[in-house]
């Protein structure tokens, strides 16, 4: 299995550690306006420019649904290929929905470039961002969860080995192997946060009874500058997205009356549902 998704070992790991060019792709489906989902494209540039890429263009197709099989249609995909190959500087294509793992294999060997998709987009950022046992393990949990179906159709030596009906064999065992690691580490992770958690629910009772107040809303809309602002305080604050990824918490006085004020993960206009429970240990 892959170290890239490894959290807080060994140093931050992501998808870019120098800037990386990339293509964006979506797809305008028959139940969304297109006016959507280029606002989801160029929220999937932000967040792109934030992991350390820049983009270069970005490709749009009308389908009834994506292909089972290369998400866009045949020829869409071979005009994205034809750009990456006039573009030597190319090395990612990133996808504004969740692909599967036969998707993203087949999409990786056609294009021979790197694949992503939002939820590993946002999940490399998490992990990059990522500053207290919580959030780290929240995020490698998350991370996890989201590779263990994908598993059977990451495995592309298996798709050229073509064996049996179910591809019987040392490769199978392989698979069967990996996921118990994963079930496992899932489990492991799960008793962490548990512990985790009830660490910080004690701490949250030593705060007494005071007033509690969040600063909540759409992500790099300056909620950590207006933090630093009211508690005279240093919360990092950058032009990206989720700058602040750990809930930061500072006593605060106001006209005599003192409360404690919460600067929270940002929200953002597409988050893949089974990334919702990131921003409950982040939040």
């Amino acid at each position: 299995m892959s170290d890239a998704w490894k959290v807080g070992k060994e140093g931050k790991k992501g998808i870019a550690k120098s800037t990386e060019y990339c293509v964006l792709v979506g797809v305008i489906t028959k139940d969304m306006e297109e006016k959507q989902v280029m606002e989801y494209l160029e929220e999937l540039e932000f967040l792109a420019t934030t992991a350390g890429a820049e983009t270069k263009k970005v490709f749009t197709q009308k389908i009834p649904h994506p292909n089972v099989k290369s998400f866009v249609g045949s020829g869409k995909l071979e005009e994205i290929k034809e750009y990456i190959d006039r573009d030597e500087d190319i090395s990612l294509v990133i996808f504004d929905d969740d692909l599967t793992g036969k998707q993203n294999s087949f999409l990786e060997e056609y294009l021979k470039v790197k694949i992503v998709d939002r939820s590993t987009l946002i999940l490399d950022i998490f992990a990059e961002r990522a500053q207290t046992a919580q959030s780290k393990t929240q995020v490698e949990l998350a991370q996890m969860q989201y590779l263990l179906p994908r598993l059977r159709g990451l495995w592309t030596h298996l798709e050229r080995q073509r064996g049996g009906i179910g591809m019987r064999g040392p490769g199978e065992m392989e698979i069967e192997t990996d996921r118990r690691i994963v079930r496992d580490k899932i489990s492991l992770l799960k008793k962490k946060l548990e512990k985790i958690d009830q660490q910080a629910q004690t701490q949250r009772k030593n705060r007494g009874e005071l007033i509690r107040v969040a600063l909540v809303g759409y992500t790099n809309v300056g909620k950590s500058t207006l933090m630093n602002l009211l508690s005279k305080s240093d919360v990092f604050a950058e032009n990206k997205l989720f700058a602040t990824l750990d809930t930061t918490v500072r006593k605060v006085v106001w006209e005599a009356m003192p409360f404690l004020l919460s600067d929270t993960v940002g929200f953002i206009r597409k988050l893949p549902h089974h990334l919702i429970e990131s921003f409950k240990y982040t939040g």
